[in-house]
């Protein structure tokens, strides 16, 4: 900067001071995001150990479940939709990883599987984790889970339940429509 006018020096400072002015806003930003970048690595988590749950049949079931429950709340939403599209025994799995996590969001998953869902051992854990909820504490889920046993109750005497269709399938869709069975649910098959 040397033979520069002092009128051109002085400009290039002003202009070099209002660039940096807006750094401290800049990093207050970045430091308010950093935490919710963070929780993006839970979905990731959680994604996987539900996947156990849903695809396997075997000891990782346990350890999967347990470590779902560390995630709480966060983990019901995800849960909610792997029921959906689960083979009847990853329902299982992921009902009793609702009951595991006892959350009260997860009352009303239970109440819909409990009416809706097409194995009627999978709508019989609901309902009973929804009993044993109703009748203990916290009381604020089990009031919730007691007002589910009525609506229950409502539904199945108006007649709501789940669609079943006989061995023939839903109409008009391709018998290899649904989720396959989990790895482990049955005996190993032997190439000939």
């Amino acid at each position: 900067m040397r033979g520069l006018p002092v009128a051109v020096m002085r400009g290039r400072a002003a202009r070099c001071v209002r660039r940096t002015r807006g750094w401290p806003a800049a990093l207050a930003a970045l430091l308010t995001l950093m935490p919710a970048a963070c929780e993006d690595v839970s979905h990731g988590d959680i994604s996987d150990e539900i996947n156990i749950l849903v695809r396997r049949d075997d000891a990782l079931v346990p350890p999967a479940t347990e470590r779902l429950a560390v995630y709480q709340r966060k983990a019901v939403p995800q849960i909610e939709t792997a029921i959906h599209t689960a083979a009847p025994s990853g329902r299982l799995h992921l009902v009793a990883a609702l009951d595991r996590i006892g959350d009260v969001e997860a009352v009303p998953i239970l109440r819909h599987v409990a009416v809706f869902d097409t194995s009627a051992e999978v709508r019989a854990a609901a309902e009973s984790i929804l009993r044993r909820w109703a009748s203990g504490s916290p009381a604020a889920r089990a009031s919730r889970a007691s007002a589910a046993l009525a609506e229950i109750a409502r539904k199945r005497a108006a007649g709501e339940g789940p669609l079943l269709y006989g061995a023939a399938g839903l109409p008009g869709a391709p018998s290899t429509v649904g989720a396959p069975e989990p790895v482990g649910a049955g005996p190993p098959e032997v190439a000939h």
